[in-house]
């Protein structure tokens, strides 16, 4: 039947029931004393006994005297079983006649079994809730179009159970954070989404305008700044997990607006973190998929085995066979940069050209959680440098599946050193850097109040949950991913 058909008929219905006082809109409440899998979990204690559960009708087929259907709600899908001599000669006709797939209903009855096996609700009342204006997609091949599922999310869930138990362990992801977290006497907190300085992080910024105060602020693309000046005022131990923007492209690992965990402990260092990552990237595995092992794209991840540790200069050397210790200067990093072909800028310096290095030949390798650690102190403007090499920061990045998962530092508190290194910031986005930070004066007075000896993280929770759910990219975990406009 053409759509435009489907379309007509199901108005018509409603307007029928409409104008017979009927109208299913108008209910306001409907009474549910069980779910789907509750009923299937607890089957024989409920065997016989009364039930009211409501959801959509995903499934219908019409017989003479009985009937069967079926309803789907947060927890699953379960038979209705309805016949003409339990719900009435009336109630029968208008269930045939105007309840349709898509529809939301409610089904009153006993729990049992048919003969097939299948557990069943044996319907008494059935009650009309809303009615579906809109066809879903036909039931064997379902929803498919990636961009449509995307755009459609809400239609991607109801069709594809798949794609429901990824968001519940996504919940269940942030959820078992927040426990693992508490339990290590952390606390939750909130902090500005709209900033003057979006800083924190070498980002490009949204860029907005406020016009109660007539003045130009920033989407955040970082928690850290204002999480730091808590640790000054006291709090030691500090999270958010909160939504952070960022004006740079679109592929299967980024997002414009993605979920960012940053945490702060007092009196702790960047090994300090290491040890804290390490549990509880173990702790939410087991507690989500059951396991410390999950499967990503065919391969097994191992999250229970000590995770490797390795500073970027030998993973360098590893991989791409250049010591960069033994690299004299700027202009010679730039050399080897030319002869591998690595693109690089004309502010770049030595520590700019490791990591350029390290994300050409390294990164692809880092499959199973590996913790590269010292970075480079031009691409690390917040991090205490390590006492025995100030050309490096005590600074680490978890890789996992070959992808950052985590950024962590021991945290720089020297107000003297931190404007230098703002200063060279400045000096980058002179030079066009979008990326650079920018100096931040209350920051720098918020360290001059001191803040103590800390260590700091920032977490891309959309990639965690990308590997617990075996998801390929990134908009496979965001409810709402950011899509071109459609006209």
């Amino acid at each position: 039947m053409p759509e435009q058909d489907i379309l007509a008929i199901k108005r018509e219905k409603l307007k029928t029931l409409q104008d017979e006082g009927r109208d299913p809109f108008k209910i306001t409440k409907y009474d549910v004393t069980h779910h789907t899998q509750e009923i299937k979990d607890r089957f024989e204690e409920l065997e016989g006994q009364n039930v009211r559960l409501a959801g959509r009708m995903m499934f219908k087929r019409k017989m003479g005297k009985a009937s069967f259907c079926n309803i789907l709600d947060r927890e699953g899908k379960i038979q209705i079983y309805v016949a003409r001599d339990s719900v009435g000669e009336e109630a029968y006709e208008d269930f045939k006649k105007y309840y349709d797939v898509g529809d939301i209903y409610g089904a009153e009855g006993k729990v049992f079994k048919t003969q097939t096996g299948e557990i069943s609700i044996h319907a008494e009342k059935l009650t009309l809730l809303s009615k579906s204006l809109q066809p879903l997609p036909e039931k064997f091949h379902g929803l498919t179009d990636t961009d449509l599922r995307y755009r459609q999310r809400y239609v991607d869930l109801i069709m594809n159970d798949e794609v429901k138990e990824t968001f519940i362990k996504r919940s269940r992801v942030i959820q078992e954070i927040r426990t693992f977290l508490g339990g290590r006497g952390f606390m939750e907190v909130e902090t500005p989404i709209l900033v003057s300085n979006a800083g924190g992080a070498a980002a490009r910024p949204f860029e907005t305008h406020f016009n109660a105060l007539d003045e130009d602020l920033k989407l955040r693309i970082s928690l850290e700044l204002y999480l730091k000046r808590l640790i000054v005022g006291g709090l030691e131990r500090v999270y958010e997990i909160g939504r952070v923007f960022r004006n740079e492209g679109v592929d299967t690992r980024h997002n414009p607006e993605f979920t960012l965990m940053e945490l702060y402990q007092a009196y702790t260092d960047y090994h300090g973190m290491m040890e804290l990552t390490e549990s509880m990237y173990r702790y939410v595995a087991e507690k989500v998929c059951g396991s410390s092992k999950v499967t990503y794209n065919g391969i097994e991840i191992d999250f229970g085995k000590p995770f490797e540790r390795i500073t970027m200069t030998e993973c360098v050397k590893k991989y791409a066979g250049i010591d960069f210790d033994q690299v004299a200067d700027d202009e010679a990093a730039k050399k080897l940069a030319d002869e591998h072909h690595i693109e690089y800028e004309s502010h770049h310096k030595k520590g700019n050209i490791l990591n350029l290095f390290f994300e050409e030949y390294c990164e692809k390798e880092l499959v199973q959680p590996t913790f590269v650690m010292d970075h480079p102190i031009e691409i690390s403007p917040l991090t205490k440098k390590k006492p025995d090499d100030p050309s490096k920061v005590e600074r680490f990045e978890l890789f996992v599946n070959g992808w950052e998962m985590c950024n962590a530092y021991s945290e720089l508190n020297d107000p003297i050193d931190q404007r230098e290194r703002f200063a060279a910031q400045d000096a980058n986005a002179a030079a066009g850097d979008e990326e650079a930070e920018h100096t931040d004066e209350d920051f720098l007075n918020a360290l001059s109040i001191v803040m103590p000896p800390t260590g700091g993280i920032g977490y891309g929770i959309d990639r965690l949950v990308m590997i617990l759910t075996d998801c390929a990219a990134i908009r496979d975990v965001l409810l709402f991913p950011t899509l071109k406009s459609v006209n």
